[in-house]
């Protein structure tokens, strides 16, 4: 697990060296163990000049590298400053396959043809290097990032189809002048991209995107809109202008010739039942399915630890875990519930994963958060989520500092819930006797902040002409771009005629836009910690077969679902006492592994009793920050609407902790990253 970055003029212009190692540098944390720079001409600067890249290493790692000039040395800052290139490539390492010299990035293959800045884990590596080593490939590294260096040259760019693992990854291809860009299936890795004054940037991170540039970042409004109505970016717009990132499953071919681009997508979701599949043959094949994927999931020359909840799925991966490795380190987060509400007491689940670590023989730790935690570590929260996205993630952040202290590499539960329906209530928002009104639906259920008709109360007067602006259809600028983008995911000619079908239409929505916002927040609170997360759920081979479950093996009896506010406690009696818990198939697979009492429970969410909090210790800071005429967020937002909210949440009227987590954050991220308005 790494920190990419990168630079390339497409206009025939040397790029200026200045900032180029502290465009490296931004990305340390993600990367603690070596750091490495690539500089390169391309035929479209020099078309008779010497095109052999010239690779670098920073002081701080030489040992490593002895070979390699050094950025900050006299040869290193010539080089650096003298030379012309126009294409640049950095990368910082966290070592957790391979930890030798030889896992050195950017790294070259055979020929020297062929250079590659890869971030990820390819858990299907070895049997590809074996499919390779048959064909004549020799390698020299015993890690993955070499295996996809000889995958590309082996069958160009659609190796990626090839790969069962996470990753984003740039590889440059210098006989063919061109440079590649992918992202993995399911977008557990981020790559960000920056367009603007004839040139591309890209990186792991959107702060080493910032740290070569010199010009004060732009404030995008319409992913503003989005954010404030999804409480995440349903299109691959970001917070900053210009800043896209690339979607799931999907890659882009640069040439370095003509500066033209081409994107496509080579993998989707596609939940089409297989209606031959019988139960009992759909329990055994998730079982062995769900093992298959830790036991791939398991391979690494570092420690390995799991969080464990109080949950099925976090539960089932720390048991495949345990059954691989023998004891591992397990690691939970609880909440200190003396001052909560009643519905939330059981928020807290440190007994249940308690038990579950005394079944399993784990090696077990746990933090507390109280109310002021929150607080406390927001501006550091912000600066590594940048990319303001799902959920009140400040817990994730804490667990993740947590075992980052004994592992490198955390297993996660993630993915269980979208692929196997584990959210009944939602679906039950969704569901509808005609085609149009699922979407309308499920459309309206997803303004989780601000709906459509408050956005005239939320946005300023002068906000809303400049949205307008924006839009193609200034009467309703709020209404067209949200819905554009929420209607771009499910794609055209979607049929939704029956209720089966649009509950698969909500679980493709949801792994396109729920699970996928949950990635990129676990990535940079973990990677914020130099610590690698991996989510067994998201293996191709399991992914591939959950997807063919009947809807019925999932959730049996859809119409008795009843709908339910999420902010509202107790999931379970919202969509009724005898409906459904959801993910069926998984609970039965899961039962000689899990005591009984883990698989029965109903669904919670990992969330702390902040509604309480909110109106408790943590008022106070909310007032200082929120209802202060001087917040940055004024420049947007109409400062009654939000003191209203803020009030309507103390005195009780509402649940509103979602739209205030989300104010906090946006209020941060604006003192931090600075934008123009």
């Amino acid at each position: 697990m790494c920190g990419i970055v990168g630079v390339v003029d497409l206009g025939g212009r040397p790029l200026s060296g200045a900032n180029l190692p502290a465009m490296v540098e931004a990305l340390a944390h993600r990367g603690p163990d070596d750091a490495g720079l690539l500089l390169w001409r391309s035929r479209r600067l020099d078309p008779r000049g010497r095109r052999d890249p010239l690779s670098l290493t920073t002081r701080e790692f030489h040992a490593i590298s002895p070979e390699l000039p050094v950025v900050e040395a006299e040869e290193g800052l010539r080089q650096l400053h003298e030379e012309r290139f126009d294409v640049f490539l950095g990368h910082r390492r966290l070592s957790v396959q391979d930890l030798s010299p030889r896992g050195h990035q950017p790294m070259a293959g055979p020929t020297g043809r062929h250079w590659i800045v890869y971030n990820g884990e390819i858990y299907n590596f070895r049997e590809l290097r074996e499919t390779l080593e048959k064909l004549g490939h020799a390698f020299v590294s015993s890690g993955d990032t070499e295996v996809v260096l000889h995958a590309y040259a082996e069958w160009g760019i659609d190796c990626v189809e090839r790969l069962n693992g996470m990753f984003a990854f740039a590889l440059l291809d210098c006989e063919a002048n061109v440079l590649h860009f992918a992202r993995d299936r399911y977008g557990i890795k981020p790559l960000y991209l920056q367009w603007g004054e004839g040139r591309l940037a890209f990186a792991s991170e959107q702060k080493a995107l910032l740290a070569g540039s010199e010009v004060r970042p732009e404030l995008d409004l319409l992913a503003v809109n989005e954010y404030f109505s999804f409480q995440n970016v349903f299109s691959d717009r970001t917070l900053l202008r210009d800043v896209h990132i690339l979607p799931a499953g999907h890659v882009l071919t640069l040439s370095l010739e003509s500066g033209s681009s081409e994107t496509r997508r080579y993998w989707d979701f596609d939940f089409t039942p297989d209606e031959t599949l019988g139960l009992e043959e759909v329990e055994e094949q998730v079982s062995f399915l769900v093992e298959q994927a830790v036991t791939r999931q398991c391979v690494s020359d570092v420690p390995i630890g799991t969080y464990l909840s109080g949950g099925m799925d976090s539960g089932s991966v720390s048991a495949f875990t345990a059954r691989n490795l023998g004891r591992i380190f397990s690691f939970t987060v609880g909440f200190d519930l003396s001052e909560a509400a009643p519905h939330e007491l059981t928020f807290d689940e440190r007994a249940r994963a308690e038990i579950l670590s005394n079944h399993l023989q784990t090696e077990h730790y746990e933090c507390v958060l109280h109310s002021g935690d929150m607080e406390a570590a927001l501006d550091e929260i912000v600066w590594s989520l940048e990319d303001l996205r799902l959920g009140q993630s400040y817990p994730n952040w804490y667990v993740a500092r947590l075992a980052s202290k004994f592992v490198k590499v955390v297993m996660m539960g993630a993915g269980g819930d979208e692929l196997f329906a584990g959210y009944p209530w939602r679906y039950a928002a969704a569901v509808s006797s005609e085609q149009g009104s699922f979407v309308e639906n499920y459309y309206r259920y997803w303004q989780r902040l601000v709906s459509n008709r408050e956005k005239r109360g939320l946005f300023n007067v002068a906000t809303q002409e400049r949205l307008a602006s924006l839009d193609d259809h200034g009467a309703r600028p709020f209404v067209d771009h949200t819905l554009k983008a929420f209607e771009r995911v499910l794609g055209a000619g979607r049929r939704g005629d029956s209720r089966d079908e649009q509950v698969r239409n909500a679980l493709y929505f949801e792994c396109k836009t729920f699970l996928h916002g949950l990635l990129v927040v676990d990535d940079k609170l973990t990677m914020a910690h130099s610590l690698e997360a991996r989510v067994p759920f998201l293996d191709n081979d399991l992914v591939d077969f959950a997807m063919k479950i009947p809807t019925r093996f999932n959730l049996h009896g859809v119409e008795g679902i009843q709908r339910m506010d999420e902010n509202l406690p107790r999931k379970k009696r919202y969509y009724g006492a005898n409906a459904p818990l959801g993910k069926r198939a998984l609970r039965s697979s899961m039962e000689r592994h899990l005591p009984r009492s883990f698989l029965d429970a109903p669904k919670q969410g990992f969330s702390a009793p902040d509604e309480s909090w909110f109106r408790g210790r943590s008022a106070p800071y909310i007032e200082e920050t929120l209802l202060d005429s001087g917040s940055p967020i004024y420049a947007l937002f109409d400062p009654a609407y939000v003191r209203g909210e803020v009030e309507a949440h103390w005195r009780g009227d509402r649940n509103r902790r979602l739209l205030i987590w989300s104010l906090l954050c946006f209020d941060r991220w604006m003192r931090i990253f600075d934008p123009v308005v």
